[in-house]
């Protein structure tokens, strides 16, 4: 066998062993979720298509990044405080699940982040997760801090009506987002018809998989 002859061979032969090596890896990948047992079905994309880091306002004024927020168990919502009856019922389930963990003996953080950036400030954030949970924070962000969050998890809205409207309404996405800390990061979401027992029962689920992992 010639010198070129055995150099092709052996570069077919180390690209064939790399690509099967790289279909291995990534079935073991998608065999090896711990948290299969918890999740209800398949995640477009894989779950580390969503989520990501953030820089926003909290609802004391303190600029905070997703570090500072995502400590522990934490359940995220984008909304806006004006929204007409989607977004107080949403988060009044997002906070009964949170209600439920809490006599479980589970401490999870739920997190209501305004895509309203002309409107929202911290104190109507603040006014109003203060109503739904006393550890629910709000968050508020400039319009470039705000479309960076939702790019990182994927989520969607759009101004229905024109800006100088003071009672314009924002069309946005409903689904909740459960994430860990790094490098866990994002696992779960959940859509609004799944009821606060339903939900209580699959975050503690992920709690107890990822308290494993500590």
């Amino acid at each position: 066998m010639s010198v070129s002859t055995r150099t092709y061979a052996i570069g077919a032969v180390t690209i064939a062993a790399v690509a099967l090596g790289a279909t291995w890896w990534a079935t073991q990948r998608v065999s090896a979720d711990v948290f299969a047992q918890c999740r209800q079905g398949a995640i477009a994309g894989g779950i580390e298509a969503i989520g990501g880091p953030f820089t926003l306002t909290d609802e004391n004024g303190k600029v905070v990044t997703e570090k500072d927020i995502i400590t522990g168990p934490t359940l995220l919502y984008f909304g806006y405080t004006f929204c007409p009856d989607v977004c107080p019922l949403d988060n009044a389930r997002n906070a009964e699940a949170i209600y439920q963990l809490d006599d479980r003996g589970y401490e999870v953080t739920p997190v209501f982040v305004s895509v309203d950036y002309i409107r929202d400030t911290p104190e109507n954030q603040k006014e109003f997760t203060d109503v739904m949970h006393p550890r629910m924070i709000g968050l508020v962000g400039t319009k470039e801090q705000v479309e960076a969050a939702s790019r990182a998890y994927r989520t969607y809205f759009k101004m229905k009506e024109p800006e100088n409207n003071p009672y314009f309404l924002i069309d946005h996405s409903t689904q909740s987002y459960l994430s860990f800390p790094e490098p866990v990061g994002f696992v779960e979401y959940f859509n609004r018809d799944v009821a606060p027992e339903a939900m209580a029962d699959r975050i503690a689920c992920f709690v107890d998989v990822w308290k494993t992992l500590k």
